[in-house]
């Protein structure tokens, strides 16, 4: 008498086939089990595949797991099974709120943080550098209109032909009591609604699986943003997004990023092996173009970032100007001239280095 479908498991099969025929088995031994079981002898050949050594040839001496393979809901990270402390970098500098966030992740407390400023001046290095001083793990996950339930919780893949169960981030950094950091937080959409919970400090349900997912002691997030989560009223920002009410309440502190002062700038530079005449100028020139930015008198801004560039750029082509132009080309041509302008009256020898370098 054939057995039900539903009675079709991998061990049923592979134990049916060792007691009928032993453990190396052939194509008869499948259809005999095809017959047995009641299903086609694909499903057999299906439920066997793992011990399959060649065409009709199966050696079932050798127990595998097969946990996995029974259950469509096998979980499995998302991530690397590895430290993800993040590496110390020695020409880090710290400012602003560093000693705060450091503070805050270095006590494995449970408390959102948001923080906000202008791009490129530093939020996510430094909580990367917060995280690796304090030897704290961190996972990021960059934000984008995108981005939803299924990319921050988790999902169904395909592996092998078969569909099983993947963590995403979130619930990585959940399960390993890790910092997760939301980079660029204010480019999402609604759907990131779905991580209310996870910054109550509840855990997260995982409904397409029916399981509970509590966080593991030190669990912390931070998200970053260009703006305070109500959007870029100057259109300086496209794509940031009015950000839930709601969502904004349940950080209970808001650290804002301005640009370092200029002491602290210029070591940054010169931890970035720029040599201290070159560093003094391009600091004074930053300076300048960002008090005439704040003043409404120019749509762009020179960052951290952008001059950590030009350090870089100079260390290729020896040549400063050159190595200025190149890296604000990415600026109209009016912005680009003025800004150059700008540096030679910080810097007038330099116009004699650039013609000489053409």
């Amino acid at each position: 008498m054939s057995l039900p479908r539903t009675d079709v498991t991998i061990e049923g099969v592979r134990q049916y086939c060792i007691d009928n025929f032993g453990t190396s088995v052939n194509a008869d031994a499948v259809k005999s089990a095809s017959e047995h079981f009641g299903v086609h002898t694909y499903t057999i050949g299906q439920r066997l595949k793992q011990w399959k050594v060649k065409r009709n040839h199966w050696d079932l001496s050798v127990k595998e797991i097969t946990e996995n393979l029974e259950k469509t809901l096998a979980s499995e990270p998302a991530v690397a099974a590895e430290n993800y402390i993040p590496e110390k970098d020695e020409s880090y500098v710290s400012f602003g709120n560093f000693n705060d966030l450091k503070k805050i992740i270095s006590s494995r407390r449970f408390y959102p943080v948001f923080i906000t400023g202008l791009s490129g001046n530093g939020k996510t290095l430094g909580v990367e550098q917060a995280c690796a001083t304090g030897k704290r793990e961190l996972i990021r996950v960059n934000i984008t209109i995108e981005t939803d339930e299924d990319d921050l919780i988790g999902g169904f893949r395909l592996v092998n032909g078969d569909t099983v169960w993947h963590n995403g981030p979130v619930v990585e950094a959940l399960q390993r009591g890790a910092v997760l950091l939301l980079d660029e937080i204010d480019l999402a959409s609604n759907k990131i609604l779905c991580l209310q919970s996870i910054l109550e400090g509840k855990g997260v349900f995982l409904k397409k699986i029916g399981k509970y997912v509590k966080p593991a002691a030190g669990f912390t997030v931070v998200a970053t943003a260009n703006t305070k989560g109500k959007g870029s009223d100057d259109g300086r920002f496209v794509g940031t997004n009015v950000l839930n009410e709601a969502f904004l309440e349940r950080f209970p502190i808001t650290f804002e990023q301005d640009y370092p002062a200029p002491t602290t700038e210029t070591r940054i530079l010169l931890n970035n092996g720029c040599d201290a005449e070159f560093a003094d100028n391009l600091v004074k020139w930053a300076g300048v173009i960002r008090k005439t930015f704040f003043d409404g008198g120019v749509d762009e801004v020179i960052t951290t970032r952008r001059l950590v560039h030009i350090v870089e750029a100079y260390s290729i082509f020896q040549n400063r100007l050159k190595a200025i132009t190149n890296c604000i080309n990415r600026f109209d041509d009016d912005t680009k001239q003025s800004f150059l302008d700008l540096y030679t009256k910080v810097d007038e020898k330099e116009i004699e280095e650039y013609n000489e370098g053409e």
